[in-house]
């Protein structure tokens, strides 16, 4: 009797929505398409089905399944995968392995059992079906199955270089569509809500889009360490066709203000459809973003804001300021031609989790990678991922960029003043260990407090030992003695204790339209009378510490009597600031005194923030899903001026895709309300997040939780 033609495939069949259940991707919207698209996490057994023109025959029918990755697909590099259908069950043994196997037939239909390898490239995967029979000569018959199979980290499966063994922890890290990022100066600090909105349509194609972009190799797509420092490189768009443009100066005419975003979604869908970069975005905006690329491709991922951030640019872990001999601060770094040292307000990046198998033991779990174009690291802009646990124990040697991120949460904040006998030209004057990495901070897992601090969590100490211990300076030292540039500074003598003690006197808060005061307190400890000279400022600041407007400035010379104490006052009212502000409302309080008898010069700063009111967001009666409801936002316009140009965004993951309402001029003081129409799709508790924006006013925000009814409810 002649073989039967090999099998012709008549349709696969890749049970998406039952598959997604087990692999913890069922609420990707990817998955409820028509036609649905399959999303998979790797290391992880799925069904699937195959069709065929007429009964499958155990005995002469050979169906191979071929699943390849990326441009030039190949077993060896793993971004190929071919496997006949057998009914053994030997496929299990090799985790790196594609492993296929019979699961039943009925008649013409073939159901199968396939596990992709646990180390498995991440993202677009295709399917070809070849069949053929036994002693077959001629070329198989060849299905291409037409569907991209999107394949993710699996931090639920222990083989996984990402596995998180408290698997509670993943409904926050990976789950979790909604999240705070705390933006504003230490004292004012406040959870700016954020929609993350990875398993929106969009997302994983624009992460396809950008992967390519990065210039990560097909092969090197299964290692979360290089895809973790190739997100942290293309979600800016400083040196490739990245994601988002960064921009600090306050002019966003061309595109849109980094405070006007409500979450990840809309940028990530402007860079899909254009394939150009977004404008424009800052820290905390990138942080967003690198958290929902993060989360959608299965990488535990969490935003963490630092207040008060180093920017160390010539890698001495210290942050040095230079005065001439008048106490005048040098706009310029003497000792570093390639950029000054700043100091950020706050800085935010993200943390991911990993196993680190490059690096000692101990090293692994969360990992620092940092999306802000601040330097480059092995000639881009990207930063990470930096063993947090290497950066708490100052271990400078290990990659990625640990002196860079050791030094943005505790480098020692140097002043250095004129001294035409100190063979390095300059004196240290004072040296304050405390100022850097006041507090760490990300969101809490499983809690939401909307416009309120409830969900905080402070981690500074998994970041570093408590300042002040011995532990924290051994920490330091020990990456000093790491760090050849740093060797100079640290070494050079610090000031001596001095009679005179100074002390300025933090303000936390101010709302906008009050009044505050510079206070610095004086004591002459010695029995003699001491001559100040002193200068004291306030100016506005963004948030990157860059000068923007000098407020006030009093300068004079006092004397205090012996034993005793004084108190310097500079009064700013409304008028004075007003119209200096900057976005975010950022001032810098800047107070510098030099005793003339003794020489001893003591300076310091304290940064806060004008603080606005929250938008109110309510919506009225009990929303249910399907059905129209009225959200309505309000606040009241704090300045006695008008608003023009006004703009509200909102969004929410089961409430609504972002939407932009267009507004008339605000008149001063006046109390906004604005109602717009909105149909929930999900039930449960939804989460809604707003901002608004105008010429004269932006970065006013507010959220809210809301309880969705079923329709059947």
């Amino acid at each position: 009797m002649a073989a039967a033609e090999p099998l012709i495939v008549e349709s696969v069949h890749m049970y998406e929505k039952e598959n997604a259940t087990p692999h913890h991707t069922c609420t990707f919207e990817m998955v409820h398409l028509d036609p649905p698209i399959p999303v998979l996490r790797r290391g992880q057994a799925f069904a699937m089905a195959l069709r065929f023109n007429r009964e499958y025959v155990d005995e002469t029918d050979i169906v191979r399944l071929r699943f390849s990755f990326g441009p030039n697909p190949n077993v060896l590099k793993g971004t190929s995968g071919v496997n006949k259908v057998t009914n053994q069950d030997s496929y299990l043994t090799d985790l790196e392995a594609w492993g296929v196997r019979m699961t039943g037939i009925n008649k013409n239909d073939l159901s199968i059992e396939v596990r992709s390898p646990v180390d498995a490239p991440i993202g677009v995967w295709q399917l070809k079906v070849e069949t053929t029979t036994l002693g077959n000569k001629g070329p198989p018959n060849t299905f291409n199955y037409e569907k991209d199979i999107y394949l993710l980290f699996n931090p639920w499966v222990k083989e996984d270089l990402v596995y998180m063994e408290d698997e509670q922890y993943l409904d926050e890290y990976v789950l979790n569509d909604v999240g705070k990022i705390w933006v504003g100066p230490w004292g004012s600090a406040r959870g700016r809500e954020w929609v993350f909105g990875q398993f929106d349509a969009c997302v994983l194609p624009a992460c396809q889009l950008l992967l390519e972009r990065s210039g990560i190799k097909a092969a090197s797509r299964g290692d979360p360490i290089k895809m973790a420092r190739a997100i942290s490189r293309i979600v800016n768009s400083n040196d490739d066709k990245g994601v988002l443009t960064g921009r600090w100066d306050g002019n966003y005419e061309d595109g849109t203000a980094p405070s006007e975003w409500t979450g990840s979604v809309p940028i990530l869908e402007q860079f899909l459809k254009t394939e150009n970069e977004v404008q424009y975005g800052q820290c905390w905006v990138f942080a967003g973003v690198v958290t929902t690329v993060c989360r959608a491709l299965g990488l535990p991922s969490r935003v963490i804001s630092n207040l008060v951030s180093a920017h160390d640019a010539n890698a001495s872990l210290s942050i040095d300021r230079y005065y001439n001999m008048d106490n005048e601060e040098l706009d310029y770094d003497p000792e570093n031609f390639m950029g000054e040292d700043s100091i950020w307000n706050y800085h935010v990046w993200n943390d991911v989790w990993m196993a680190r198998p490059d690096l000692p033991k101990g090293y692994g779990g969360w990992q620092a990678i940092d999306a802000t174009p601040q330097e480059t690291s092995d000639g881009f802009y990207q930063c990470g991922p930096t063993s947090v646990e290497a950066i708490k124990e100052g271990a400078v040697g290990y990659n990625y960029d640990v002196p860079f991120m050791l030094a943005s949460v505790n480098a020692d904040f140097m002043r250095w003043k004129e001294d035409p006998e100190s063979e390095f030209g300059y004196s240290k004057i004072d040296c304050n260990k405390y100022h850097i990495g006041r507090m760490i901070l990300t969101k809490a897992p499983w809690i939401f407090d909307p416009n309120g601090d409830k969900d905080r969590e402070d981690i500074t100490l998994l970041y570093k030992a408590k300042e002040g211990t011995k532990a924290e300076r051994l920490t330091l030292y020990r990456a000093v003695r790491g760090t050849e540039r740093a060797k100079r500074f640290y070494a050079l003598p610090s000031p001596a204790k001095e009679d005179v003690e100074f002390d300025l006197v933090d303000i936390d808060r101010v709302n906008i339209g009050q009044p505050f005061a510079v206070v610095v307190n004086i004591k002459n400890k010695s029995s003699e009378p001491r001559t100040i000279q002193a200068i004291l400022s306030a100016g506005s600041v963004y948030y990157t510490g860059v000068k923007a407007n000098l407020v006030k400035r009093a300068t004079g010379d006092f004397v205090v009597k012996p034993n005793s104490s004084e108190q310097l006052k500079l009064r700013i009212t409304v008028d004075d600031y007003l119209e200096k502000l900057v976005e975010y409302c950022n001032m810098k309080l800047y107070c510098i005194a030099t005793v003339k008898e003794t020489r001893q010069t003591w300076a310091d700063e304290d940064d806060f923030q004008v603080l606005k009111p929250n938008i109110n967001i309510k919506i009225q009666g009990e929303p249910v899903v399907g059905k129209e409801s009225t959200i309505s936002l309000s606040f009241k316009n704090p300045l006695k001026k008008i608003l023009t140009e006004c703009r509200f965004n909102y969004a929410g993951p089961g409430l609504s895709k972002n939407k932009i309402i267009n507004f008339r001029d605000v008149a001063p003081e006046e109390v906004v309300y604005v109602e717009h129409q909105l149909v929930p799709q999900k039930s449960g508790q939804q989460k809604i997040i707003a901002t608004f924006t105008s010429k004269q006013l932006v970065d006013i925000t507010g959220s809210a939780a809301v309880d969705v009814l079923d329709e059947d409810e």
